[in-house]
């Protein structure tokens, strides 16, 4: 491993700005299932101003992510390409007329190109200790003048955006599936290793990815793919234990709890959980559709003693799974080459991929990190070659790296 650290400081923005993280972070918000809550609010900024589409994003190091949108087909964009990475720059609302007359948005793609984008509204949503961890947009096709009275009103509808966020950090189940949240998961997790540690019993950890999810909501829409994640989390319930956790964690990701359960048993539960999701179909509006899901698995050991841990072993072994076909389970202890890494911390931080002898970059999130290995996540893997360097910006900290797992937006890296 080589590792070189650099006497130089953060500036001010780099200190901001890793402060803005961290307290994203401490929200765990990110890639989250949808929230009516939040649909509601976009549905009200396009009624209220009459105008085509309404955002409630969140900004992390490298991509602007919808936690609710109305009237664009995206679910995130680059960063560096998005009008709201200006609101988090200046940390206040920022309003444009019309784009074509801005300097700063005239040739964006988004103004010159098929969406058209012309009147911008980008309201600051901050947590009660002023960081701006995203925004609450009203956006539109046509130049238009916001006036007071407007301002206002999406002024009080970001408040009322954050009012969602701070309600769902006490929310134990998610609606639509009965499992956990991902914050209650973890939590209740943590209780059940401390007490497999404290009694020297065996506990295993399944992640459950469903495969070719966003092609069901593009294909069939977003009806049909909640009754896709309602039969595989009924299906997943039905095998389990009373005494397993089972849980939410992203959009079509679910995580597995199995106390009591060694690696070699967790591995013949992960096997009958897919085997009974590939035998189901689930009825769509138009038509019943075969699903299919991949599943890493992971299990206590004296490195991998910590939910962080175990989730971004299994999540390797997942992407692992999905890279080699999909419709399969992978254990961590079974993937090849050497993978042995140490325990790892949930961080968000922002990092940079060089390679081509640093000629190129590419923005990345740091999303879980260890003395020896990352987890990291990209607007687009392709092209990252096998081995690069990663820098945590501000920290003045570089480490070449080594994939060990990836799948599109996410990278599991080994420190060489």
């Amino acid at each position: 491993m080589v590792v070189r650290v650099f006497g130089k400081s953060a500036t001010d923005a780099e200190k901001r700005e890793a402060d803005r993280l961290a307290a994203l972070e401490q929200l765990d918000l990110l890639d989250t299932p949808r929230d009516d809550g939040f649909e509601r609010i976009v549905r009200l900024i396009k009624e209220i101003f009459s105008i085509e589409i309404g955002l409630v994003s969140l900004i992390d190091a490298h991509r602007q992510w919808y936690k609710a949108c109305s009237g664009l087909g995206a679910d995130e964009v680059p960063r560096e390409d998005s009008f709201c990475r200006h609101v988090i720059d200046l940390e206040e609302p920022l309003l444009i007329a019309d784009a074509t007359k801005d300097s700063r948005f005239a040739q964006h793609p988004a103004v010159t190109g098929n969406s058209h984008i012309r009147f911008y509204a980008g309201f600051p949503l901050k947590t009660r200790d002023g960081h701006t961890i995203g925004t609450v947009c009203a956006i539109d096709r046509q130049p238009k003048v916001f006036a007071q009275k407007d301002r206002t009103i999406l002024a009080e509808l970001a408040g009322a955006a954050m009012d969602r966020i701070e309600l769902l950090q006490s929310a134990a189940t998610d609606s639509l599936t009965e499992g956990l949240t991902r914050r209650a998961f973890k939590q209740e997790a943590d209780q059940l290793i401390s007490l497999a540690l404290r009694h020297q019993h065996n506990l295993a950890c399944i992640v459950l990815d469903i495969d070719h999810f966003k092609t069901v909501n593009d294909t069939h829409g977003h009806a049909t793919g909640d009754e896709v994640l309602k039969a595989v989390s009924a299906t997943c319930r039905a095998i389990l234990r009373v005494g397993d956790l089972f849980g939410r964690l992203g959009g079509e990701e679910f995580a597995i709890i199995l106390a009591h359960t060694s690696r070699e048993e967790a591995i013949v539960v992960a096997e009958k959980i897919r085997t009974a999701i590939s035998a189901q179909l689930v009825k769509g509006d138009r038509a019943s559709l075969a699903v299919t899901a991949s599943l890493g698995i992971s299990a206590l050991s004296i490195v991998s003693k910590d939910i962080e841990t175990l989730l971004a072993q299994a999540d390797a072994a997942m992407y692992h799974a999905k890279q080699n076909g999909r419709d399969r389970c992978v254990s961590w202890s079974s993937m090849p080459g050497d993978h042995s890494t140490g325990a790892r911390r949930r961080v968000l931080k922002a990092g940079s991929i060089l390679f081509n002898d640093r000629r190129s970059t590419i923005d990345c999130t740091i999303k879980s990190l260890g003395a020896d290995s990352a987890g990291l996540t990209v607007f687009n893997s392709a092209g990252i070659p096998p081995e690069f360097v990663l820098a945590i910006k501000g920290e003045g900290f570089e480490t070449r790296c080594k994939i060990i797992a990836q799948d599109r937006q996410n990278l599991e890296v080994a420190f060489r």
